[in-house]
Order: structure tokens, then sequence, then C-alpha cells
């Protein structure tokens, strides 16, 4: 009974993981309203039962292909941050991955562009905070317990938080972001070095 289970279940998985595969392939090349339940199951090579069985919908996989992206993104993030030696570089090296994974396009079409439209505000934010608000949260109290801001953590994390997810925006609208990457990751490394006791 179990085997049986076992292979259910797996089944039910490879399932998931082509559906979100081939969403992630047709949100990144085209709008949301575009793109529709036929070619995503097509692309799939399943049913059309599946996408509603799995995710209610083009609606639920597109927020499943999303959570995909940021959770990646978060992995991305904290295996930059592992590699430094100092906790300044390793929080330098987390906001610079960041700002490396704006400019992918799949991140930038998907996360940045279409997410807040297909998603909403609230829930946009909801997803984002979920998979990348933590890692900036455990960042900032161990810059405040190692004597590198003066400020309170949850303050530091809020700013660069909410300062993060506007750069993104904007690299995400410009037509060529290497020049505001290149900008953006020298003044995010100025601010926290202001946040230095005096």
């Amino acid at each position: 009974m179990s085997a049986v289970k076992s292979r259910r279940e797996e089944y039910a998985q490879n399932t998931r993981e082509a559906l979100v595969r081939s969403g992630a392939a047709l949100f990144a090349d085209r709008a949301f309203a575009e793109v529709s339940a036929e070619e995503l199951v097509a692309a799939a090579g399943l049913s059309r039962g599946a996408l509603y069985h799995h995710f209610g919908g083009k609606q639920g996989l597109f927020a499943a292909v999303f959570e995909d992206l940021e959770n990646t993104a978060a992995e991305r993030i904290a295996a930059a941050m592992s590699e430094p030696a100092g906790l300044r570089e390793k929080t330098i090296a987390g906001m610079s991955a960041f700002l490396d994974i704006c400019t992918d396009h799949a991140y930038r079409q998907i996360v940045l562009l279409q997410g807040p439209l297909v998603l909403g505000w609230e829930r946009w934010r909801e997803l984002d905070r979920r998979s990348l608000a933590g890692l900036m949260v455990t960042q900032t109290k161990l810059l405040k317990e190692q004597g590198l801001t003066r400020f309170s953590p949850e303050l530091v994390a809020a700013m660069f938080y909410g300062g993060l997810t506007d750069m993104s925006f904007v690299l995400a609208a410009a037509p060529d972001p290497a020049p505001i990457r290149a900008e953006a990751a020298r003044m995010l490394e100025d601010l926290l070095d202001s946040l230095r006791p005096a």
C-alpha cells in the first residue's frame, strides 16, 4: 500500500513540477493574460484537469511559479552570503546577489513586472516577505550584535527591505539595468557603513 501511495505521490510531484516548468517558461516570455491554460498544459504534456487539480487554474500556477522563483532567489542570496569572511562583507554580498537576481529575465518578468498585477499588491508583498524578509531580519540582528549598526534590527531590516524592493522595480523597468545595478550596489554599501555607531 505504501509503495502505491509513494508512486502516486511521486507522480503528483512530477506533475506539479512539469506544470511549474511550463508556467515559468511561458510567463517569462509573455504576459499572463496572453498565456492560455491550454498552452500551459500542452507545454507540460498534461491535461487541463491536472492544472485545475494541482493549482486551481492559471492564477494558482502563476503563484506557484512566483514562489518557486522567490525561494530560489533566497537560496542564491544565502549561498552568496556564506562565502565572504566578515559580517559586513556577507551583508554586501547578499545585497549584491539580490541586485543580480533582479536583472535575471524570468525573475524580472514574473516577480517584478507581472507579479504585482497578477497577484495584487498585498499578496505580492506577502509572498515576497515570506521568502526574503526573514534573511533581512536575521542579518540585521547580527549587525546589531556585532556593533555594526546603532539602530534597532527591525528598523534597519525594514529600511533595507523597502529600499531593495523599490530598487528592484527600478531595475525591472530600466531598458539597461547594468549601470543602475552598479550604482545601487555602491549606494547600499555606503548606506550600510553610515549605520555604524559614531
